[in-house]
């Protein structure tokens, strides 16, 4: 009995602490477990916060990023218009001193080499920026900064020589072109006046003369481009002429050499010309500039001046003045001008070849004919001169030219002119008859600027007829 009561209460001591434990209010020690799931209920909202400022904190670098890069665009862009803008001037550099023209024909067949091809090695950063893809045609789309430069169709530059020139003036330039040219010229002569009964003996008398002319020119020159193929042209000219004659007196006997001396100045024949260029040229292949050229009769001609009979024939002979001598035809004051409308069309061709230029001109002047003409001789009143035509004359001349470098070039020569006769009321003048005029011209030029140039040409006469020396300084200046 005592070891079952026992064993029930043993039982019954668990089931009453159970039953006590539901039954009672929570103890204080339940207290702590509510007080720590809190921060599991906060750990959510703190990661959040977390993130958002984050995140802020990304889009703030984003931004700056893209600020930084639209400068870094903006810096590109600059940097691209500059090199095109140098790589526009040195293109035109090159083209100044036909550098252009001779490196395509140092590089070989073009269509080989493709467009643009270039003997010499391009710039480090014009070889980068004609290679490398551009920054925004990748990313964007946009189309290159910058301009290509145009092709050039005006034929290169050389030093000129010759009287028309071979580059025309750009479209709406103006060109002011003062000069000066120095001529020189010497002229012996014997002439035999009677006849000969055999070599030896001569009954008569014999004129020997020496001429020398000495002619000054200053002319003012203005060219307008009108377009860029077509220019305008107007040459007022001052001359100034001054004629030695040495010589014995003719059907006087005199035995003594006499000199008589003439000069004239003034206005010279102002002319004007108009020039095209028909084609578009370029390496082995020449330009070809058609113009023409027409020449007034304003300054003093040779009929508008007094022929000398005073010191030939009066004051040589003090005692034994005879009105009927007709004395040789020397005037008094030197003419400036020809006399007679001169109408001249022309050509002229440049051909680029490496390493020279070569070029010339063909041309023919017309002399206009004048009707009722006249000359004043001294105590002899007017002599009635009818039509007189002046003799025409063809011309060709050819020369080349080569670039030293940038600055200065130089050419040389040759013309050659073909004067016809001169006829008097359709009548050959006494003594007129076909000449040759040859010239040999080397000259030079020195670039200042891109506007100012400095030319010299010397000529030296290879016939009897042409001047023995001219002396030619030209000054263009482009504004």
């Amino acid at each position: 009995m005592s070891s079952g009561c026992a064993g029930l209460v043993l039982l019954g001591a668990p089931v009453a602490a159970q039953q006590n434990a539901s039954s009672s209010p929570p103890t204080p020690a339940a207290q702590p477990q509510a007080s720590t799931a809190t921060p599991d209920a906060q750990a959510p909202s703190s990661s959040s916060d977390d993130l958002r400022k984050t995140v802020s904190e990304q889009g703030q670098r984003i931004d700056a990023m893209r600020s930084q890069i639209s400068a870094q665009i903006e810096q590109l862009d600059s940097m691209k218009r500059a090199l095109a803008q140098q790589e526009a001037d040195y293109q035109a550099l090159r083209h100044a001193v036909g550098m252009d023209v001779l490196d395509k024909q140092r590089a070989g067949s073009i269509a080989a080499g493709g467009p643009g091809a270039s003997a010499l090695p391009m710039p480090a950063g014009d070889a980068v920026a004609a290679n490398a893809p551009s920054t925004d045609d990748q990313t964007q789309g946009q189309q290159p900064v910058g301009q290509a430069p145009k092709p050039d169709t005006r034929p290169p530059e050389v030093a000129q020589i010759f009287q028309q020139p071979g580059v025309l003036t750009p479209k709406g330039k103006l060109i002011i072109e003062p000069a000066y040219q120095f001529g020189y010229s010497s002229v012996d002569r014997v002439a035999l006046v009677g006849y000969t009964v055999i070599p030896a003996i001569l009954i008569g008398l014999i004129d020997a003369r020496q001429v020398k002319d000495t002619t000054q020119t200053g002319w003012l020159t203005t060219r307008y481009g009108i377009t860029n193929r077509m220019e305008v042209e107007v040459r007022v000219p001052y001359v100034y002429a001054h004629q030695d004659t040495i010589s014995r007196e003719i059907f006087t006997g005199s035995a003594t050499d006499n000199a008589f001396g003439a000069s004239g100045h003034g206005l010279g024949d102002i002319e004007a010309t108009l020039r095209y260029q028909l084609n578009v040229g370029g390496p082995d292949k020449a330009f070809y500039v058609g113009w023409l050229r027409v020449k007034s009769r304003t300054g003093t001609d040779p009929f508008q001046v007094t022929t000398d009979c005073i010191q030939r024939c009066v004051e040589n002979v003090i005692n034994e003045v005879d009105l009927s001598a007709t004395g040789t035809g020397l005037p008094l004051q030197e003419p400036t001008g020809s006399g007679f409308w001169a109408i001249q069309p022309g050509v002229t061709w440049l051909y680029p070849t490496d390493p020279v230029v070569f070029f010339g001109n063909v041309s023919y002047i017309y002399n206009v004919a004048r009707d009722n003409l006249s000359r004043k001789i001294l105590l002899g009143g007017t002599e009635q001169l009818g039509r007189v035509k002046e003799g025409d004359v063809a011309d060709i001349s050819i020369g080349m030219g080569l670039s030293l470098n940038e600055k200065a070039s130089m050419s040389i020569g040759y013309d050659q002119s073909f004067v016809g006769i001169t006829k008097q009321n359709n009548q050959t003048v006494p003594g007129s008859v076909k000449t040759v005029l040859g010239t040999l011209l080397i000259g030079g030029s020195w670039r200042f600027s891109d506007k100012r140039t400095l030319n010299f040409t010397l000529g030296v006469g290879v016939t009897r007829d042409t001047p023995d020396l001219t002396v030619t300084v030209r000054m263009p200046m482009m504004f």
